[in-house]
């Protein structure tokens, strides 16, 4: 991963736009088998709420609807798709719904970084200035999940996001490597690696979902260069020549496999197993992980599609005590690497996950 880019219902009440209000979090009664589990529930939803406010108040000091910067790296079109993400996994859509506007907001300000020129070598990509700042190829794969999911659900009132969102996809297709991976450049190239691979792969499933066709054959390459991609011991290389594997890494080649249509099988189920033996030891030395929030995203998303639910339920509920309990009190969460805004907006993405509103989450 080295140079990656790590990636509730509100109750309040709707703008000005109109909106069905989301409903209210539910109450405990004498009647509940479970009183604790509603009271943790309504604690995730006002966890959810409260990180997403701080990301409408963040990027409220901002003109053109990104997010300012906030930490030691700058990544603003990857943080602003997280964000975009975020706000429609807790139910807001373009425009309506608690963040309706700030989601519209942020959708403008990928539009405006997407390069539309009809001649341009790399027309489709979502960039910010120089095409090789932070992020690059990675956040444009978290910018076409964010078109997409925001075009499938309303595509008749977002041409310029369909239009946006079509380039993006065949720039993505077109930048795909000979081995079936990509790189951080927004140009096929010798050189590829996992951690962009699966950015780039699940916005070419949202976008399918969305409507927008795919080069089946695209997908097909990427789902082999995953697959040689792992070893012996069920995790997965960072790159086909080079034998370095995390737990971040191995959770994120399971969520490529399963964007491709992958599920269960004897690759993932051995992959799976070395996820949990990197968490134990992980557990076991307590040491500080590089990657943090990267991992989590796709621990969460590997263990959700699993048809065997136990492996989610069991990772999800230590991990949700932990961001409940280190959620600071203006209702972020703190990275120094790359900003409190991509941290919070990546844990509202696996709050948020169970309620299954974001279409690329659902199982």
């Amino acid at each position: 991963m080295r140079t990656a880019l790590l990636l509730v219902l509100a109750t309040a009440p709707p703008d000005e736009g109109g909106g069905p209000i989301p409903p209210a979090p539910r109450v405990a009664t004498a009647q509940d088998p479970d009183p604790s589990s509603a009271r943790l529930e309504d604690a995730t939803r006002l966890a959810i709420e409260r990180g997403l406010t701080f990301l409408a108040t963040e990027q409220a000091k901002t003109v053109g609807g990104g997010f300012p910067r906030d930490g030691g790296e700058y990544a603003p079109i990857g943080v602003t798709a997280l964000g975009a993400l975020a706000y429609m996994a807790a139910g807001n859509v373009p425009g309506r719904g608690p963040h309706g506007k700030e989601l519209m907001r942020a959708l403008d300000y990928l539009l405006e970084k997407t390069d539309l020129g009809p001649s341009s070598r790399t027309r489709g990509f979502v960039r910010s200035g120089d095409a090789f700042v932070n992020g690059r190829m990675h956040a444009h794969g978290f910018a076409t999940l964010a078109l997409a999911e925001a075009y499938g659900m309303a595509p008749q009132r977002l041409e310029r996001v369909g239009e946006a969102l079509e380039a993006a996809v065949r720039l993505i297709e077109r930048s795909q490597g000979a081995e079936g991976g990509w790189q951080y450049q927004p140009f096929a190239v010798a050189q590829h690696e996992g951690s962009v691979t699966i950015a780039l792969v699940q916005a070419l499933r949202a976008a399918r979902n969305s409507g927008v066709t795919i080069d089946t054959d695209v997908v097909r390459r990427a789902e082999d260069y995953v697959v040689r991609l792992q070893k012996d011991d069920g995790t997965f290389r960072y790159q086909l020549d080079d034998e370095s594997s995390t737990t971040a890494l191995t959770a994120a080649a399971i969520t490529t496999l399963n964007m491709a249509g992958r599920y269960d099988d004897r690759v993932i189920t051995s992959a799976i197993d070395a996820v949990w033996s990197g968490l134990l030891l992980q557990e076991e030395e307590n040491a500080p992980l590089q990657w943090p929030y990267y991992q989590r995203l796709y621990v969460a998303q590997a263990f959700w599609q699993l048809s065997d639910t136990s492996h989610f339920e069991r990772w999800y509920a230590s991990e949700r005590e932990v961001l409940l309990k280190t959620q600071n009190d203006d209702g972020s969460w703190s990275n120094g690497t790359w900003g409190d805004c991509y941290a919070t907006a990546v844990n509202c993405l696996v709050l948020a996950l169970p309620q299954g509103l974001l279409p690329v989450f659902q199982r």
